[in-house]
């Protein structure tokens, strides 16, 4: 299932409610790849501390949104069946500041998949030139939804990046 979407533009993350992805750019199923957009707050009291006269986005923000870009592919993997779970990061490397305004896009693909774990490869590059700021790989935890709280919570998010719905859970539009 392939997930082309025109280019809105980006809207800041929710660093607050912890929602860095804005939205899904493109999803492919059949590659097991997906590209998401985000775009760092220019103002957040999370900078006045990191660091005070040259804010910089967190490294573990920077981590998070590939863990979440990468969630939302295994989700869609899964029908929104199973819920994937952050389980090891493993050799992220942080190759540039990201500052305050960037926007961002971030890759996700899916390497292995087995035994209820799923490793993915993913990095962010910066959007106006294409320039890797953040790369590593991920592993997932996949398991079924612990309630069905969790489980409406993650269909919502999923409308709200843009992933459609259908009758038998979430999926890609064509």
């Amino acid at each position: 299932m392939l997930l082309q979407v025109p280019d809105p533009p980006v809207q800041d993350m929710q660093i607050d409610h912890f929602q860095l992805v804005s939205d899904v750019e493109h999803l492919d199923k059949q590659a097991v790849k997906i590209t998401t957009r985000a775009r760092v707050p220019e103002d957040h009291t999370i900078f006045s501390g990191h660091f005070p006269g040259r804010p910089l986005m967190p490294g573990v923000l920077l981590s998070e949104l590939m863990a979440q870009s990468s969630g939302f592919l295994l989700l869609s993997l899964a029908d929104f069946k199973k819920m994937p779970f952050l389980a090891a990061l493993k050799e992220v490397k942080l190759r540039e500041f990201v500052l305050p305004g960037t926007d961002l896009t971030c890759q996700a693909e899916r390497i292995h998949d087995g035994s209820g774990y799923a490793v993915m490869k993913s990095r962010i590059l910066r959007s106006v030139d294409k320039k890797r700021v953040c790369d590593g790989t991920l592993t997932f935890r996949i398991v079924p939804f612990a309630n069905e709280e969790l489980h409406q919570h993650m269909l919502a998010r999923a409308r709200e990046v843009g992933l459609a719905s259908n009758t038998s859970g979430m999926e890609g539009a064509d």
